[in-house]
């Protein structure tokens, strides 16, 4: 793909997913691939929305590196990459990725019914970088286990996870952001 690339309603093997799923998705490309710098950057100018991969996917190690574009006086930014999500995104695992640190929360479907969760106060600590600097995710999903690494530590586990398959996103949530380097690792 030529640099600067936009990516439009038809990236083959990817789809745009509004969040929420009802919200219907704004006109705006916000995704586009920057091919001499082999980027993925979303511009945040689309709307709340996931950029889904087509393939579901049951345990698999997904490795990935972002970096916020700075934006002077922002301290915020906010984005995420989301794993074993339903469909349309109803059911959802999300890695955060912001300054104030990264951890995981989401809504899994648990005993009959969903159920949020959020393990922000249990993430061991925050090693983000600053914006403009990129940070290395990694995320194992294996059984009813959930595991995120952060720029080399784990941060954050869980078990008792009961969505076992879907897919995994790349969240747009209003902010730059740019990711690198994706390895998705299939485990059988």
């Amino acid at each position: 793909m030529p640099p600067d690339t936009p990516l439009g309603r038809n990236i083959p093997g990817w789809t745009r997913i509004p969040i929420p799923a009802i919200a219907g998705l704004k006109p705006e490309a916000q995704w586009k691939v920057d091919g001499a710098q082999k980027l993925l950057i979303c511009t945040g100018q689309g709307g709340h929305e996931w950029l889904r991969y087509d393939k579901e996917l049951r345990d698999f190690v997904l490795q990935a590196e972002w970096r916020f574009a700075p934006k002077e006086g922002e301290t915020k930014y906010n984005s995420g990459i989301g794993f074993r999500l339903s469909r349309f995104g109803e059911i959802w695992f999300q890695a955060q990725t912001g300054l104030a640190g990264g951890w995981l929360f989401g809504q899994d479907f648990v005993d009959g019914g969903l159920k949020s969760f959020n393990l922000r106060q249990q993430a061991k600590e925050n090693r983000i970088k600053p914006a403009g600097e990129w940070n290395l995710y990694e995320i194992r999903a294996q059984g009813d286990k959930v595991t995120l690494a952060i720029n080399g530590a784990v941060i954050n586990e869980m078990t008792g996870v009961g969505m076992r398959r879907g897919y995994i996103g790349l969240e747009a949530e209003g902010y730059e952001i740019a990711f690198r380097n994706i390895k998705l690792q299939v485990l059988e």
